[in-house]
C-alpha cells in the first residue's frame, strides 16, 4: 500500500511555502501525484444597526480579493513543485471545509496545516476528519518537511482507530522506529491483548513495532507527554472515539491533539 495521490490544502491567509515543501517531500517519497488546492469564501450578508444589507459591490469585492489571493497561491505553488513531479491545481471560492471534503474522493491523504478562526478562510479540521472519508494529515507549526521516522500510534480498540492504523501503514512502513501505545491499567487483560494482536497485524505487513501500556486515565496530555519522550515526530490516531459532541464538550484525546501544533498528527475517522 502506498498513498498515489496527496492533496496538499493551501491556506489563503499562510505562507505557501512550507506546506508545499510537505507536500513535495510526501510526493518524492511515496512517488505520487500531487494536487494543490486552496479556497476562500465570502461571508454572508450581514445587516448593520440601521437595518441595511451590505451586498453587491463590496460582495464582488471581497470575491475579487480572493480570485487574487487564490491566483497568488498557484503560482506560488508551480514554482515550488519541481518538474519531476506529477502535479495540478484546484480552486474554489467557497468553504475550505467543504471543498477539501468533496475533492477528497481524489486523493489517498490530504495535507493541511493548523485550521484558523475564520470558517470562511481556513479549515475546520474536526468536520474535514468527519467527513472527508480520507486521513488527515495535521502538519505541526510551519514545518516545511515530515520525517516520520519515529511514530507513536494512540490505540484504542475502536472503528476509527483501526481506520488509522490501515490509513497510515505508508508512514509506518518507512519509520524507524513505531510505538503502539495504549492508556489504561495493568490488571485490564483485554488492553494487553488488543496491543498484541495490532502488532502481529503489522508485523504481517513487515513492520516492526513495540508495545506500551501507558497507566492511568485516558487523556491527551498523558499521550502528549509520552509521545515526546520517545522523541515521535508523528502521531497517528483514530477521530472521535466517542460522539463529536461529547468531544467538544467535554474534552478528549482528538480535541487535545487538535489543539496540539507542536507534532505532526494523522487522524482518520
Amino acid at each position: 500500500m502506498s498513498y498515489k495521490t496527496i492533496i496538499v490544502n493551501l491556506a489563503v491567509d499562510a505562507s505557501p511555502a512550507p506546506i508545499v515543501k510537505v507536500g513535495v517531500e510526501l510526493a518524492e517519497r511515496f512517488g505520487a501525484h500531487l494536487i494543490g488546492l486552496a479556497a476562500a469564501d465570502v461571508p454572508p450578508l450581514v445587516a448593520t444597526g440601521d437595518g441595511m444589507v451590505y451586498e453587491g459591490e463590496i460582495m464582488q469585492i471581497q470575491r475579487t480579493e480572493i480570485e487574487k489571493r487564490l491566483a497568488e497561491l498557484r503560482t506560488e505553488f508551480e514554482r515550488l513543485v519541481p518538474g519531476s513531479i506529477r502535479s495540478e491545481w484546484r480552486q474554489a471560492v467557497c468553504s475550505p471545509t467543504r471543498f477539501l471534503s468533496v475533492c477528497a474522493r481524489a486523493t489517498d491523504l490530504i495535507v493541511t496545516g493548523e485550521a484558523g478562526d475564520n470558517v470562511f478562510r481556513a479549515v475546520d479540521i474536526g468536520s474535514l476528519a468527519l467527513g472527508a472519508g480520507r486521513p488527515v494529515l495535521v502538519t505541526a507549526g510551519d514545518v516545511d518537511h515530515i520525517l516520520a521516522k519515529t511514530v507513536l500510534v494512540a490505540w484504542k480498540d475502536t472503528r476509527e482507530a483501526r481506520r488509522a492504523l490501515a490509513d497510515a501503514l505508508p508512514f509506518l512502513a518507512k519509520a524507524d522506529t513505531v510505538v503502539i501505545a495504549t492508556i489504561g491499567t495493568d490488571s485490564d487483560e483485554s488492553l494487553r491483548d488488543s496491543l498484541a494482536d495490532v502488532a502481529v497485524f503489522l508485523e504481517h505487513h513487515s513492520i516492526k513495532v513495540r508495545t506500551e501500556l501507558i497507566a492511568g486515565e485516558a487523556n491527551g496530555d498523558r499521550l502528549l507527554t509520552f509521545a515526546r519522550s520517545i522523541h515521535a515526530d508523528l502521531i497517528v490516531s483514530g477521530a472521535y472515539g466517542h460522539s463529536r459532541l461529547r468531544e467538544w464538550a467535554f474534552g478528549g484525546v482528538t480535541r487535545t491533539l487538535m489543539e496540539e501544533g507542536s507534532i505532526n498528527r494523522l487522524m482518520s475517522y
